[in-house]
């Protein structure tokens, strides 16, 4: 048995699938070269993140393939669907990510608060010949505590979110389609735990009553956050998307931005990837992030290790 890991595997992840007889190829293939390159070489199982595609012509060209793989949460670069009526097992690691998810969103938001996005670039040009001006520009900082977070998505990455806001003395509403009511523990270093049950709202009452509001949603067909939805919120508030490029109108958040509508945006995620627009990354109002929200090493090796055994599993 082989297993393609075309975007990269952890080598825990390595090991496992090695200890369970299977042969691990690291070797990360072109897009346009994939067909090919698994039919001559037998691959049984194809592994990916991001970056590549496993569409239709994969599926229909590569009749060796018995489970297509997703490190992290989202399969909107895999054709699910269609991959199951040819009988392949399609897997994912939904649960292995979210606190490095959930992590990276305080980043930009701490990123926005204290002005970070900006001061890293200016310090760097003048943090020697305007140090005083700068420590003016950017003495204006807020605190998170005591302020309302808005999480769009109440799932593992927006309750990771959550527990993680409680922690910092926020105030925590919610809204999520499916989702009507959650509790989450927030658990503590030595062993401790508080329980919280969260206060789900509409749509509408998280976009007017939050502070700074953080997207977990899947890929949609339409914007989640549109014109209409930047001029809803609070004047001066912050957005974050670390879930997936296209929930956000871009041209509307850079509108908004720059009409100061918006204090700042935080982008893991972006419309256009891997050529995110140069109006988005230009914006000097925006704490920017190459989607990295699952790159830490301990996500990297939980994802190995929990698909190296939906693998074994599977294929025994």
């Amino acid at each position: 048995m082989k297993v393609l890991a075309n975007d990269g595997i952890s080598q825990s992840g390595i090991d496992a699938l090695v200890k369970g007889g299977i042969e691990v190829i690291t070797t990360k293939v072109a897009q346009e070269q994939l067909v090919n390159y698994i039919n001559e070489n037998q691959v049984d199982v194809i592994l990916v993140r991001s970056a590549t595609k496993v569409r239709k012509d994969i599926i229909d060209g590569c009749p060796s393939i018995k489970i297509i793989g997703r490190g992290g949460v989202g399969m909107d670069n895999i054709d699910v669907a269609y991959a199951k009526e040819k009988g392949i097992s399609v897997i994912n690691t939904p649960a292995s990510s979210s606190e490095s998810v959930a992590e990276l969103v305080f980043a930009h938001l701490f990123s926005g608060v204290r002005f970070l996005y900006d001061s890293n670039r200016n310090m760097h040009l003048d943090g020697d010949t305007r140090f005083d001006a700068l420590k003016k520009a950017y003495a204006d900082g807020i605190e998170l505590k005591g302020k309302t977070i808005g999480i769009v998505g109440i799932g593992r990455i927006g309750q990771a979110v959550a527990k993680m806001a409680l922690g910092l003395g926020m105030r925590v509403i919610a809204t999520d389609k499916f989702i009507k009511e959650v509790s989450v523990n927030v658990d503590f270093y030595n062993g401790k735990s508080v329980a919280f049950d969260l206060e789900l709202v509409s749509f509408e009452e998280v976009i007017k009553q939050s502070d700074f509001i953080t997207l977990h949603v899947p890929a949609q067909d339409g914007y989640v956050i549109g014109e209409k939805e930047l001029a809803a919120m609070k004047k001066g508030a912050g957005i974050v998307n670390a879930a997936r490029g296209g929930v956000i109108d871009e041209v509307a958040l850079v509108d908004a931005l720059n009409s100061r509508q918006i204090a700042f945006a935080g982008l893991d995620v972006f419309e256009n990837e891997p050529t995110p627009a140069t109006q988005v990354l230009m914006n000097p109002y925006v704490s920017l992030t190459p989607h990295i929200g699952a790159a830490t090493l301990e996500a990297q090796d939980r994802i190995g290790t929990e698909l190296a055994s939906q693998i074994i599993s599977i294929l025994k």
